[in-house]
């Protein structure tokens, strides 16, 4: 008698968990598509935008191109945030009966004016004008600036010079980055290629898509 009631349970609880699994599942959403920069007509990616779920632990980034792709619930709230851009808020709709959503989210720049911080390596104004006054500056000196700023000059250190600590780690994690995104899932498809968006916008301004007479 025991074990009947035993198993009895065990049923029960499964098929709740079944529905439960049936009921998240239904719930999920597959959200993806473009972070562009729509300050102006000409359209370009915003690289590394967080896309985070609102009230949620949970978000990504988009990537150099400004695709992105993540998992979430209908009704979520997604807040889409740049360093020098407004932050946006998009609403998963809940009626919606597919499980995939696909937006092209323009963000538009937003200014902030700092004070301006003017940094000397004198103490005093009054110190800098007695060192400036008493500096001496012969041809010689005159002759090896103008050759320190020369043209060939500077290309030859760009090319010669090597990448510090701070641009080696951050190639690295971008190179990262893109390796590990698509890891598991298929690459994304040209449709999400902002040239081929931009092109797309420039013939709709244009009206190219508008029925001509013959």
């Amino acid at each position: 008698m025991k074990f009947a009631h035993i198993l009895l349970i065990f049923f029960a609880f499964l098929s709740f968990q079944t529905q439960v699994n049936g009921q998240d599942k239904e719930s999920l959403v597959q959200f993806s598509g473009l972070v562009l920069d729509g300050s102006d007509e000409q359209l370009y990616p915003v690289p590394y935008a967080n896309i985070l779920v609102k009230g949620k632990s949970r978000g990504t980034y988009s990537d150099l191109k400004g695709f992105f792709s993540m998992v979430v619930e209908k009704g979520d709230s997604i807040v889409f945030s740049a360093i020098g851009y407004k932050t946006i808020e998009v609403v998963i709709p809940e009626e919606m009966e597919d499980d995939r959503y696909t937006v092209v989210q323009l963000m538009t720049q937003d200014a902030v004016n700092l004070p301006e911080t003017v940094v000397f390596p004198w103490p005093s104004r009054d110190h800098f004008k007695l060192e400036f006054l008493a500096m001496d500056v012969t041809p010689e000196l005159q002759e090896r600036a103008m050759k320190n700023l020369a043209s060939e000059t500077l290309e030859r250190m760009r090319s010669e010079v090597i990448a510090d600590g701070n641009e080696n780690a951050d190639y690295y994690l971008r190179r990262q980055a893109r390796e590990y995104y698509y890891v598991g899932q298929q690459a994304p498809m040209n449709i999400f290629n902002p040239v081929a968006w931009k092109k797309f916008f420039d013939a709709w301004k244009n009206g190219d898509f508008k029925k001509k007479d013959k």
